[in-house]
């Protein structure tokens, strides 16, 4: 594998050596909201579109920080996890010297990009008024460490890396283009979801040499853990959604019809297909799903596309 080609530039274009410093002003970019009000499903309900116009855009604002805790997590405690493993070959499968020093540039890239996730929610934090809530990211590393419990924990980690670097530019994509959200935070993502182009082209690559090394007891281990890899990945976070939502003058009974009458299984299976199918089609490609069990795994998470799952079944 080389990957050259991906990071030659890197040192003129990486975000972390050329990005300005983003200030966040509520006063300049009054009327427009911290995040995205299509992308918070829940505001669309009855009972939250009746709350007051102040609790309502606390709860866009809180999204907003959900998002980037969730991001900056996930960015430094699971991909820089399995970045160090590609940057040391921990699991000893002979990585070439080039490709663990280009793990390195990811790895400074990803920390550059938690920084200034956790910097923007401070900075919109004080602007607004809006105190953030308290955010754990445990539940979702619990979810992603037991979904990759059958491999050796350094397999695992490689999985969950490459499955996040190739899922998470379609977590970026939609905000820097969409003009109800602030300038600084669509700048901010907008520089995020540069360098995530990289670290997809990268990972997607890496797939195919990680693929190609493992015997045949490990991918069958492997194709297994795929499908709860991505859901973890992806999943709404209900409970941090849950505590936004008691933080307004809802009921906790409330809370919980807006919860259950949003998150259905329906919706939560289409828009896990929908961020998932770069990686989808990456797993395809490389016949994941010809794994005796991936298939019925894969189906039974709700992640097989209707018109792929046909053409190959």
């Amino acid at each position: 594998m080389n990957s050259s080609l991906i990071f030659g530039k890197w040192y003129e274009r990486a975000g972390v050596r050329t990005d300005p410093h983003r200030t966040f002003c509520a006063e300049v970019e009054s009327g427009l909201t911290a995040f995205p009000i299509k992308l918070i499903p829940h505001l669309a309900h009855p009972l939250t579109a009746e709350l007051p116009e102040e609790e309502r855009g606390a709860v866009i604002t809180r999204r907003f920080y959900e998002y980037m805790n969730f991001v900056a997590n996930l960015e430094a405690k699971v991909v820089n996890r399995g970045t160090l493993v590609v940057a040391f070959d921990q699991a000893g499968l002979g990585i070439d010297r080039q490709l663990r020093l280009d793990a390195w540039k990811i790895y400074c890239d990803e920390a550059h990009h938690a920084h200034t996730s956790f910097e923007m929610v401070d900075q919109v934090e004080r602007a607004t008024g809006v105190p953030g809530l308290p955010y754990s990211f445990d539940h979702t590393l619990a979810r992603l460490d037991g979904s990759g419990a059958a491999l050796d924990p350094q397999a695992a980690q490689l999985l969950q890396v490459v499955v996040f670097e190739t899922v998470v530019t379609s977590l970026l994509e939609d905000i820097p283009n969409d003009e109800t959200v602030a300038g600084t935070i669509r700048e901010v993502v907008a520089d995020h979801a540069r360098d995530e182009r990289r670290h997809h082209a990268f990972y997607t690559r890496f797939f195919d040499f990680l693929w190609g090394v493992m015997d045949e007891g490990t991918r069958a281990r492997a194709a297994r853990c795929l499908p709860g890899i991505i859901t973890a990945c992806l999943s709404p976070d209900l409970p941090a959604i849950r505590k936004s939502l008691l933080a307004t003058s809802l009921t906790a009974a409330q809370v919980e019809q807006v919860i259950g009458e949003t998150y259905t299984d329906t919706a939560v299976r289409a828009d896990l297909r929908a961020s998932a199918r770069h990686t989808l089609k990456m797993f395809f490609d490389h016949d994941v799903l010809e794994v005796p069990g991936a298939r019925e795994d894969f189906a039974a998470a709700g992640l097989l596309l209707p018109e792929v799952g046909g053409s190959r079944g």
